[in-house]
């Protein structure tokens, strides 16, 4: 199975290139503000990246809302995948999707999206030496996954633990897809991230919950950069 269709590697270069904080929205989480508040916010403060996460809002009002996603991210050159939704993500013309463990595997996204980006959450060890063994047979459909929770969060419903920031290296050297880190991070942590061996940090009501989103989001983009400037001389 490849990805090397030429959008999905355009789109993955920009991943790479691009993302370094991840912002992921949860309008429940959000302080009385709205998504279409939180995504104005979050490009305005140069985020590379959104992901759509809403669990709450019924099937039209979803499309609706990602059709504004698209529309804003496009203007602002950003990336835009929405959270398990492969209908609605195909409805938006997203550029990708992120999946969890329980949801459709990215080998079967892959034959209904050949140009996305399709993103897998990895909770254990496990998880993460399956895709390696996928990557080893040429059969991986993933473009990236995330390691999570990293740190205790109330934002992720049926993950009893968290893994530790020690975990970074242990399931990286699984696969060598790029990864995200997610899971209760606050700004303190960047440093033992990125010396972990994180580059891309996916955060919620780190700055969900921020009075001013658009500054939080420039801060946590500004801080991943100057240690990684740090660490990589």
């Amino acid at each position: 199975m490849s990805n090397e269709t030429p959008l999905h590697m355009k789109r993955m270069e920009q991943f790479v290139d691009q993302v370094d904080v991840y912002p992921v929205s949860c309008e429940r989480l959000c302080s009385g503000r709205s998504d279409k508040q939180w995504l104005d916010a979050v490009l305005s403060g140069g985020a590379g990246i959104v992901q759509l996460r809403d669990k709450d809002s019924d099937d039209r009002q979803l499309l609706a809302k990602a059709r504004y996603f698209r529309e804003q991210t496009r203007r602002a050159g950003a990336l835009f995948l929405v959270n398990d939704r492969v209908d609605i993500a195909i409805l938006a013309d997203a550029d990708g999707l992120h999946v969890g463990q329980k949801d459709l595997p990215a080998r079967e996204l892959r034959r209904l999206v050949p140009d996305m980006i399709i993103g897998v959450s990895c909770n254990s060890e496990d998880q993460a030496r399956e895709l390696g063994r996928q990557e080893q047979r040429g059969l991986l459909a993933a473009s990236y996954y995330n390691i999570g929770p990293i740190y205790r969060t109330g934002t992720k419903e049926g993950l009893a633990g968290f893994i530790g920031p020690e975990a970074i290296n242990r399931f990286s050297r699984h696969c060598s897809l790029p990864f995200t880190v997610m899971g209760g991070i606050k700004p303190a942590h960047i440093s033992e991230l990125v010396s972990g061996g994180a580059r891309r940090i996916a955060v919620v009501t780190a700055i969900s919950q921020q009075v001013d989103m658009m500054l939080a989001t420039r801060q946590w983009s500004r801080d991943i950069r100057a240690v990684l400037g740090e660490y990589n001389g």
